[in-house]
C-alpha cells in the first residue's frame, strides 16, 4: 500500500509541477489570457512522458509489491483448493 500511496503522489505533484510551469509559460506568451482545456492537455501529456523516465524505481517497487500479494493469494488459493480436494 505504501508504494501506491507514494507513487501516486509523485505522479499528482509532477501534474500540478507541469501545470504550473504550463500556466506560466502560456501566460506569459499570451498576455494573461489561458484558455482552460489546453494547459491541462498539455501538462498530463508532458507529466505522462516525465514519469515515465522520473518514476521509473516507483513504478518498479509498485509493480514488485502487487506481484507479491497476487503471487501470495494464488498459493493461497491453491492450498485451499488442495485442501478442498483432500476432504
Amino acid at each position: 500500500m505504501k508504494e501506491f500511496v507514494v507513487y501516486t503522489g509523485l505522479r499528482i505533484a509532477l501534474f500540478v509541477a507541469c501545470l504550473i510551469t504550463v500556466l506560466l509559460v502560456w501566460s506569459l506568451f499570451t498576455d494573461g489570457k489561458v484558455p482552460a482545456l489546453w494547459p491541462v492537455v498539455i501538462a498530463f501529456i508532458a507529466s505522462g512522458v516525465l514519469s515515465y523516465f522520473l518514476l521509473n524505481r516507483q513504478r518498479d517497487a509498485f509493480a514488485r509489491r502487487v506481484e507479491e500479494r497476487a503471487s501470495r493469494a494464488a498459493s493461497k488459493f491453491e492450498e485451499r483448493k488442495a485442501r478442498e480436494d483432500n476432504d
